[in-house]
């Protein structure tokens, strides 16, 4: 089958141990489905693949991609859920997780197998193409927003670095749900889509914000730690899923963070329950992923180098 997968390891160039071709289909295994994939989506946890981090030399090669949707053995339409414990078969309470293209071949593929566990099914409402990019970014900022950073109607939310597939989701996820959204970016064009997406207010990467907010969704690191704990309200959270600019700020301003009493949370993923409720939220809500482009399989590479390159604004989907 055809497939787009990591053959090297390059940490300071991980594009060039990307290739694409034939690789053996999933073998049979017990407890477990193979789905054939209609629509898989990109995340920067790929380029990290590439990179050798959450993945070693002895697992190569390994296909890429966490994401997707498709159709199971029994013809139903299904979203594939990525996260899967050490036993691969779902994951028990305590059991440490692993996510696809870390152990287990990925989605950038005409075929995948997962445990039965991890299928859930396809809301009618939803194309394959947005399916697809649930179940990493979108499911990540879902649960930093509803379970990490308890926000509930009416109270406000910072949003780093807008463009991004987990803030763009959280912009989107944040506004359906009642919050007042703020955002951030470098990049003029970004601000202006993301007011376009329903931010209260767009700002340069440090602004002043017009009042001081009850959570803050971060995945820029280092360069926006201390613009995040400023903008926080005593009492606020900083929920952290990633650090693109780094994972070491200047300072951690410990002071600031418990003379204020403010909570930072690491966000990792989401369990299957709560890719369940991002499925309905989006069924039910009208909510649809931001798109920044679809390119069919073979044209993967041009996908990853505008990833690598900062140049998307929501999810690049990959059609099989």
């Amino acid at each position: 089958m055809f497939a787009v997968y990591a053959a090297r390891i390059d940490a300071g160039q991980p594009l060039k141990g990307l290739e694409s071709g034939e690789r053996p289909a999933p073998r049979e295994r017990a407890g477990w489905t193979r789905i054939t994939v209609k629509a898989a989506s990109l995340n920067h946890h790929d380029l990290w693949s590439l990179r050798g981090v959450g993945l070693g030399e002895q697992a190569l090669p390994m296909i890429l991609g966490c994401d997707a949707a498709g159709v199971d053995e029994d013809g139903n339409e299904v979203v594939v859920h990525s996260v899967i414990g050490e036993t691969g078969h779902g994951v028990a309470p305590g059991e440490r997780r692993s996510l696809l293209t870390e152990r287990y071949q990925g989605t950038f593929a005409e075929q995948v197998a997962v445990p039965a566990w991890n299928v859930l099914p396809k809301p009618k409402e939803l194309s394959f193409e947005e399916a697809a990019c649930l179940p990493t970014a979108w499911l990540t900022a879902y649960r930093m927003l509803f379970t990490n950073a308890g926000v509930r109607p009416g109270d406000s939310v910072l949003v780093q670095g807008a463009g991004g597939g987990v803030a763009t989701a959280a912009i989107v996820l944040a506004r359906a749900a009642g919050l007042r959204v703020y955002a951030t970016s470098r990049d003029a064009a970004k601000r202006e889509r993301a007011a376009g997406l329903g931010a209260h207010g767009v700002y340069e990467p440090g602004a002043r914000l017009p009042r001081r907010v009850d959570a803050v969704i971060e995945t820029v690191g280092a360069a926006t730690w201390s613009h995040s704990l400023k903008s926080l309200r005593p009492g606020g959270t900083l929920v952290i899923s990633g650090a693109t600019s780094g994972a070491n700020p200047p300072a951690t301003e410990l002071n600031r963070i418990f003379f204020l009493e403010l909570k930072v949370v690491g966000s990792t993923m989401g369990t299957k329950d709560e890719l369940a409720g991002l499925l309905d939220f989006c069924a039910v809500t009208g909510v649809r992923p931001v798109i920044d482009s679809v390119l069919p399989l073979d044209r993967a590479r041009e996908g990853f180098e505008h990833l690598a390159a900062g140049e998307v604004f929501g999810k690049i989907v990959l059609t099989a």
